[in-house]
């Protein structure tokens, strides 16, 4: 409410304000002031709701009497109507009244609460102000309590050496023993002391050190003057050297390069160069790579050039972060330092029989701490290429399964699993062609040890006698590899000309005459041979594993076909070729459905020592091949012909066989004995 309400003048009855201005002083009496706030502090707030309600009832019921009385015909202006209208304007000005007052309350109550909170916020700034001081004493409490002086740093001399060596007139022994502040001042005054004099002897050691140091840059200077000289003496000797076979120079230039081959890397060129002077003429060591590079990796900074280039360094920081690199950018920036090899590597050139050298490259991944191992095999002639002997020599082949099991795909290091993690690298497999190939050999031959699923767990660098262990057992599996991948590729080229060469040493293993002939002999991959039908038992019994060699073979004789899946391991001749076999002659057959193909598989597989001939067995392929077309003659030649159909037999007999069946299964007689020229059964 406005306060123009708060207050009124009243006037008395009879008069108007112009006839009261009019009247004298006296007639003053009779105004009063009235003030709604004063008569607010009178009233009581339960009688005035009260009032409130009882005048609300009675307007309500005034309302329905005029009501009444309209309906009943009562005139508008009639004095029944007349007199409740006006006692129902004194009720509403009355509740008119009251709305004011309560509105009256409401504020008074508001300015109560805003004083008694902005007293309260008093209180309470003045509580946080305490509680600030508080803290600060506090905090200036424990800095004065943890507060250690610079002399308590100094490693002072005990007392008792104190007053033993210090003079007089420093220790002060009447002052200091009793003042225990006059004590330390005295012990950092000897201290002092003692410093001042080691200072005039690093002063006076400097001095002779560049004394001496003038002498050795004389004497360096003087032997430089020699280089000359000899090297023109050691150009000299280079034809007598050639001569007597002794390389000198050569042997003293890759020494000095060694100095900066990693660790793995030295202890594999020393290892082999002892080898080959000790055990083996044919084998040669050789460094090869960017020297300079391993010199400034294995050179530690120098700190007198930090000053000097903190300008470029800045300049450089300052380019670097206007060049916004992308994540991706920064990820691969990342697998390239970890996959990162050392600018050094190590070639072991393998001399064998033939004239053919196997050169071996190996490298090592400094921050993976692996040694991997390139390859590469060069012939004194120009060997025939057969077509399926793509895969014979090639650097992911060659060496696979040198020891059983390793395949060299993966890392050996198990740690190197976790650095892969933070990289985004999934699978070291994928690295292998352009990196080299982690064989553990490769790992055994550098002085390193990681432990596998079945060692100890611990990650041991064994040195040059773990290296030393391996080297003789590695290297003549090394040039047994290459000689028997040699052999198998000129088999191969006999092959893919239907040519099954069998050497004099072995003709006694097949008869003289075989009709059955070899019609094609081509390559075939491991997924191939996995969905065919007649080789699924081969698979589930895992005798085909994706290391292995995949060939197709197929004999003909007549209308008959037999076709030969041939899984020949990387260990061969030690592993003997799996031949597998399906024949196409009235019908299809294989080893699973005819017990007499299952026979002819047995006389091919299971009988190694019988084909494999002279040591080492590289022939084992061929005298098998020859001894499937044998078995093929005798399978043929041995059914039994329908009389009905005349004429001359498909497939006359030729081989001379005790019996043809034998037993409820009815097998043939597939075993040949030499010299007398039948056959048997087993």
């Amino acid at each position: 409410m406005s306060s123009k309400r708060k207050s009124k003048v009243v006037r008395s009855e009879g008069g108007t304000p112009e006839t009261k201005r009019g009247r004298g002083e006296g007639d003053l009496q009779d105004v009063r002031v009235y003030n709604e706030e004063v008569e607010l502090d009178s009233r009581n707030p339960e009688q005035d709701y009260l009032q409130y309600k009882e005048s609300c009832e009675s307007l309500a019921s005034l309302m329905a009497e005029i009501q009444e009385l309209k309906a009943s015909g009562v005139k508008e202006g009639s004095p029944e109507v007349e007199q409740r209208r006006m006692q129902g304007c004194i009720l509403f000005m009355n509740l008119k009244k009251l709305n004011r007052l309560a509105h009256m309350r409401l504020k008074r109550g508001r300015d109560q609460t805003h004083e008694a909170k902005q007293k309260v916020d008093v209180l309470h700034l003045q509580l946080q102000n305490l509680l600030y001081e508080v803290m600060h004493l506090q905090k200036e409490i424990s800095k004065c309590l943890e507060f250690k002086s610079k002399h308590e740093e100094i490693d002072l001399v005990s007392e008792e050496v104190f007053y033993k060596e210090a003079p007089t007139e420093i220790s002060r022994p009447p002052l200091t023993k009793n003042d225990q502040h006059q004590l330390t001042l005295a012990r950092l005054d000897w201290e002092l002391e003692q410093r001042k004099r080691l200072a005039e002897k690093y002063e006076e050691s400097q001095a002779s050190k560049e004394k001496i140091q003038k002498g050795i840059e004389v004497k360096k200077e003087h032997l430089r003057s020699l280089q000359p000289g000899l090297n023109a003496i050691m150009q000299a000797s280079l034809p007598v050297q050639q001569y007597l076979s002794m390389p000198y120079e050569q042997t003293q230039k890759q020494t000095e390069i060694a100095r900066h081959l990693p660790p793995p890397l030295y202890v594999l060129f020393v290892q082999a160069n002892a080898y080959g002077q000790a055990c083996d003429k044919n084998l040669s060591v050789s460094i090869s790579g960017d020297v300079d590079e391993a010199k400034a990796l294995s050179k530690p900074p120098d700190d007198s050039q930090d000053d000097e280039s903190d300008s470029d360094a800045e300049e450089e920081q300052e380019k670097t972060k206007r060049r916004r690199t992308t994540t991706g950018g920064q990820l691969e920036e990342k697998r390239r330092e970890v996959l990162k090899r050392h600018p050094l590597s190590v070639c072991v050139d393998l001399r064998c029989k033939d004239s053919s050298v196997l050169h071996l490259y190996f490298y090592y991944l400094m921050n993976l701490n692996i040694m991997t191992v390139k390859t590469k095999v060069a012939t004194s002639t120009d060997v025939t290429t057969a077509i399926s002997a793509g895969e014979l020599l090639r650097s992911n082949t060659l060496l696979s399964c040198l020891y059983i099991g390793d395949q060299g795909r993966e890392t050996p290091n198990p740690a190197n699993r976790y650095q892969f993690d933070k990289v985004g690298i999934v699978s070291f497999a994928d690295h292998v062609d352009d990196l080299g190939y982690p064989y553990m050999w490769v790992q055994n031959l550098g002085g390193l040890h990681f432990p596998n699923d079945g060692s100890e767990a611990c990650n041991v660098c064994g040195g040059s006698s773990l290296s030393a262990s391996h080297m003789e057992s590695t290297m003549k599996l090394l040039r047994a590899r290459v000689q028997s991948r040699l052999a198998l590729q000129k088999q191969f080229a006999s092959l893919e000309h239907s040519i099954i060469p069998v050497s004099s040493e072995c003709q006694h293993f097949v008869p003289a005459k075989i009709v059955s002939r070899l019609a094609r002999w081509t390559t075939t991959t491991h997924q191939d041979y996995m969905e065919l039908p007649y080789t699924k038992h081969v698979t589930d019994a895992g005798l085909a594993k994706d290391t292995d060699l995949y060939f197709m073979g197929v004999v003909e004789r007549g209308t008959a076909r037999l076709h030969a899946a041939v899984v020949i391991s990387p260990r061969y001749p030690e592993t003997a070729p799996l031949f597998t076999l399906l024949l196409s002659w009235k019908g299809e057959r294989s080893g699973r459905t005819d017990d007499n193909l299952r026979a002819v598989e047995s006389e091919v597989n299971m009988f190694k020592h019988e084909l494999q001939g002279p040591r080492p067995g590289h022939q084992l392929l061929t005298n098998q091949m020859a001894r499937l077309c044998m078995c093929l003659d005798v399978f043929l030649e041995t059914e039994s012909q329908d009389d009905s159909v005349e004429g001359p037999r498909e497939f006359p007999r030729e081989k001379m066989c005790l019996r043809t069946v034998r037993g409820p299964n009815r097998l043939k007689p597939f075993k040949y004995n030499h010299p007398q020229g039948f056959f048997s059964h087993r």
